[in-house]
């Protein structure tokens, strides 16, 4: 599988939209909450589909279309 979230923002996004989630949940905050759903999956599964777009990545080291 194609990689392009790098290891410091695969954490901020893990940790972040759990925090988000977590809030919605204990309800903090409202429905919007739900939307730290979608960079939850990319931060777990390290591949985020608008870095494939526009050609990014936040991996070290390589460009991001070779990294699997």
């Amino acid at each position: 599988m194609l990689q392009n979230v790098g290891s410091a923002d695969r954490v901020i996004r893990i940790v972040a939209d759990a925090a988000m989630i977590g809030a919605k949940l204990m309800g903090v905050i409202g429905p919007s909450g739900w939307t730290g759903v979608v960079p939850l999956a990319t931060g777990l599964f390290r591949c985020c589909p608008e870095y494939l777009t526009c050609g990014l990545g936040t991996c070290a080291g390589k460009s991001p279309a070779v990294q699997r």
